[in-house]
């Protein structure tokens, strides 16, 4: 498949396009047929690099992906093929004390599709279904893809930091 990959940080001049193998949903995977990915602040920060912050190259950017199922894993229903989709970028091991209590970007496994893991600048992506949303009746998938990494960050402030409650604006 193709993908837009860095090798070090830099302007545009270190995005290059190659041929990567196409991925394979594992156990509880899915694959998705990527139509849209947003351009994140975050896709700019890490091409440039962050000061003090070592990230793994070469890197895959783009963390607000929106496609469609074109293939299940194995423990996945098939009914999932075919589905227009969202995926939640943020990824955590989902066992310990801060993940079951929702607070997944204190994980010490946290990461974010695009930074820290191979993200959408490419045709496909295989992503464990629990990330995986699907997107509303009349929304396109440009609209999808244009917030879930904005969405989680507006959420863990109202919800986590602000401590908002039903009801509450």
């Amino acid at each position: 498949m193709k993908a837009v990959r860095i090798h070090q940080h830099g302007g545009v001049e270190v995005l290059t396009l190659e041929e990567v193998p196409t991925p394979s949903p594992g156990p509880l995977e899915v694959l998705i047929e990527i139509h849209a990915v947003a351009l994140n602040h975050l896709d700019l920060f890490v091409r440039r690099g962050m000061p003090g912050v070592k990230l793994p190259l070469p890197m895959i950017l783009g963390s607000d992906i929106a496609g469609k199922v074109v293939e299940v894993g194995e423990g996945v229903d098939s009914s999932w093929v075919g589905k227009r989709v969202l995926v939640n970028p943020g990824y955590s091991c989902g066992r310990c004390l801060h993940c079951f209590e929702g607070e997944i970007s204190l994980c010490d496994q946290y990461g974010i599709l695009g930074e820290t893991k191979d993200g959408g600048y490419c045709e496909y992506i295989a992503l464990p279904l629990h990330q995986v949303h699907p997107i509303p009746e009349g929304k396109s998938y440009v609209e999808a893809a244009a917030f879930p990494l904005v969405f989680l960050t507006a959420w863990r402030m109202l919800v986590k930091r602000g401590k908002i409650q039903p009801r509450e604006t």
